[in-house]
């Protein structure tokens, strides 16, 4: 090969080494801000900032062991999310709060989130449905036979939370057509005409795309997140009475629970 083809060859190899080593700086430290978002929205959803203003960025830097920009980056993704701002004079403030929703116990909205405010219901939709073949499966009912379908708005403290369908078989429902849904938990209500607490339930927690309905619902952006929760409550004695399924706003709600590993 001439000198000068030698030469070009050993430009360009260098210059695409150059480049490779840059996107690898640039990915590192999005992963790294990646890590820190993840620690800094764990503090500020759990209180730890109690005036609402996060540290100074060379603060954060300094305790986190992380450049500036790592921590600018984290929080752009704080900021995207909806949790932070900025505020000049100010600094980095919270902005957005997330509710705790145990998934260790069987318990209503109200009885969760009582702590933390009043929740109300706006009851949109309520009355004898055919039920559909799944969800006549998941009830234990004949396919095509009634059931009590109710559609809830569900807000906290007056913003909304949660878009609940629920289904409930109609020997049971009947008793909930007067009842006080907008100031009562269902399960309440299920356990007084019932006669017995109830037992257990199966649960599959999921994120799905909000439609156009329930986004306008939610006051949420159309294709917004939001996390469903499918729930098929039992009495105690085993019957299963309520399934559910709810969509909470992603950027109000938090789910959590202790696991035990079974040994």
């Amino acid at each position: 090969m001439p000198p000068a083809d030698r030469i070009r060859d050993h430009s360009g190899h260098a210059a695409a080494t150059t480049v490779a080593a840059h996107r690898t700086r640039r990915r590192l430290r999005a992963d790294r801000a990646r890590q820190l978002a993840d620690l800094l929205r764990h503090q500020l959803l759990s209180g730890v900032f109690a005036d609402g203003v996060l540290p100074h960025e060379s603060v954060l830097a300094a305790d986190y062991g992380a450049s500036r920009n790592t921590v600018r980056q984290a929080l752009d993704l704080l900021r995207a999310e909806g949790l932070v701002q900025r505020q000049p004079g100010v600094g980095t403030v919270v902005v957005a709060r997330k509710y705790p929703h145990g998934l260790d116990r069987l318990m209503g909205l109200a009885e969760t989130l009582r702590e933390h405010g009043q929740v109300t219901n706006e009851v949109r939709t309520m009355g004898p449905v055919p039920a559909p073949a799944p969800v006549a499966g998941r009830l234990g009912v004949p396919p095509g036979s009634d059931v009590l379908y109710i559609e809830r708005l569900r807000r906290l403290n007056g913003l909304p939370l949660s878009l609940d369908l629920t289904y409930i078989p109609l020997d049971i429902g009947t008793a909930l057509l007067g009842a006080d849904l907008e100031n009562t938990d269902v399960f309440r209500l299920l356990e007084a005409v019932a006669g017995q607490p109830l037992g257990h339930a199966e649960i599959t927690l999921e994120a799905v795309t909000a439609d156009t309905h329930s986004a306008a619902v939610l006051e949420a952006p159309h294709g917004a997140a939001v996390l469903m929760l499918e729930r098929l409550t039992h009495l105690a004695d085993g019957r299963p009475v309520d399934l559910e399924f709810i969509r909470f706003r992603g950027d109000r709600i938090t789910m959590s629970g202790l696991l035990r590993r079974s040994p």
